[in-house]
């Protein structure tokens, strides 16, 4: 729990697949399913069509205090682009 957070990680994958990519990647934080999108669609970062795909999450980063406010968010329509993780860092230091 750096920064005083939790690190949690939610894709449009089945919980069997996250639990082998954890596994794969020796991951010792929670990664989510939201099968049905449910999730990414409240957070306005899911995909009407990527790639020929139907439903699925945009990458997306999301800093939300215990009290449910969101303090920093980043998302991309390309899913091949990786944050400046930076930005969320300095987002995080700010809540402490």
């Amino acid at each position: 729990m750096a920064h005083g957070a939790d690190l949690v990680a939610i894709a449009v994958t089945a919980t069997f697949s996250q639990m082998a990519f954890a596994r794969e990647l020796g991951l010792d934080f929670p990664l989510l399913s939201d099968w049905d999108g449910a999730v990414s669609g409240a957070f306005g970062v899911r995909y009407d069509i990527w790639k020929g795909h139907r439903g699925l999450a945009k990458r997306a980063l999301f800093v939300i205090d215990d009290q449910g406010t969101v303090h920093y968010t980043w998302s991309t329509d390309n899913a091949e682009e990786l944050p400046d993780l930076q930005p969320m860092l300095d987002s995080l230091s700010d809540l402490s």
